[in-house]
């Protein structure tokens, strides 16, 4: 179908071009091709062969009698006038949603992230994207990188914030770097490692009992310890972040705190900052999949995450 056809054939109805109907009704409001032809800005004989071309697609009949001054809708006219101002009524609406999508008005946004960056990163995302925006309707999930990743493949999701924790196959996405992360040694408050100065080696926690979401470190943020040349024993399995401060703050083992969760520390928990061995612990980014255009709204959102990754310390 051609850019001009707007009303598809039907019940052996032809195809009408919106340039047709938009002749039509101005020639119907104004009883002349003169007056629609100067309103239009175009020629009178173009008006004509419009309206020729639109009444011989209806079948030949004549749409105006034409008079010696002016013209006057015939019964056919008359008919064809209301379903004429629906169509252009329907198209006038897409042009103003699409320019809504466009300038991130309206519409939607459905975004993913891991949970440590809802601590900090996302909420300040939000708070500046909903200022700038308040129309769009934002649904958010939160889950593993892994999942997120899947969700969006999957088309649920228009853009996930993911880590490189979890050995995830980024290379297959669009990858938006926002920030990379340091991690931390979380420790009672009292523990003797407080008075250490400067960053930690993680391999002096080596015979600690961890606390961890997870019985294995593949995959978590103890990745960084197998990367040290050993493999923490896993005294405690716990999901939850705060109650793994708890565990902490009671002396029963260690965790490690990504840098977008340390803000919210307890205060009789203790981080030590672990010394980054050539690179950081991980990386966050945006995710978006690779040849699929980004929503405007989701393009806003992704402006609003790099503002605020650049805010964080």
């Amino acid at each position: 179908m051609s850019k001009q056809h707007a009303l598809a054939a039907d019940d052996g109805l032809p195809e009408l071009s919106t340039v047709w109907l938009r002749v039509f009704l101005e020639v119907a409001r104004h009883g002349s091709f003169t007056v629609a032809a100067r309103t239009l800005g175009w020629t009178q004989s173009a008006v004509s062969r419009q309206i020729s071309s639109l009444e011989t697609a209806l079948g030949g009949g004549p749409l105006f009698d034409r008079l010696p001054r002016g013209v006057r809708l015939t019964e056919a006219g008359r008919v064809l006038v209301p379903h004429a101002e629906a169509a252009a009524a329907a198209l006038h609406g897409v042009r103003r949603e699409l320019a809504a999508l466009r300038e991130a008005v309206g519409g939607r946004l459905r975004f993913g992230a891991f949970a440590t960056a809802d601590a900090a990163l996302v909420p300040q995302t939000l708070a500046a994207f909903r200022a700038r925006h308040p129309h769009v309707h934002v649904t958010r999930e939160e889950g593993l990188t892994p999942a997120l990743l899947d969700r969006l493949t999957a088309g649920h999701l228009d853009l996930a914030v993911v880590s490189t924790t979890g050995r995830a196959p980024l290379e297959t996405y669009t990858l938006h770097h926002l920030l990379d992360e340091s991690l931390y040694v979380a420790v009672p408050a009292d523990h003797p490692a407080t008075g250490h100065q400067g960053p930690v080696e993680l391999g002096e926690f080596a015979d600690a009992d961890w606390i961890s979401g997870s019985p294995r470190p593949e995959g978590t943020l103890l990745d960084a310890a197998l990367r040290q040349g050993f493999r923490p024993r896993v005294a405690h399995v716990v999901g939850e972040w705060t109650a793994k401060q708890g565990y902490v703050a009671a002396g029963l083992g260690v965790t490690l705190v990504p840098a977008l969760a340390a803000g919210s520390v307890r205060p009789d928990v203790a981080l030590l900052r672990v010394l980054d061995a050539g690179a950081p612990a991980r990386a966050v980014y945006a995710a978006a999949v690779r040849g699929r255009s980004l929503p405007p709204a989701a393009a806003a959102f992704l402006d609003a995450l790099r503002e605020a990754a650049a805010a964080i310390p």
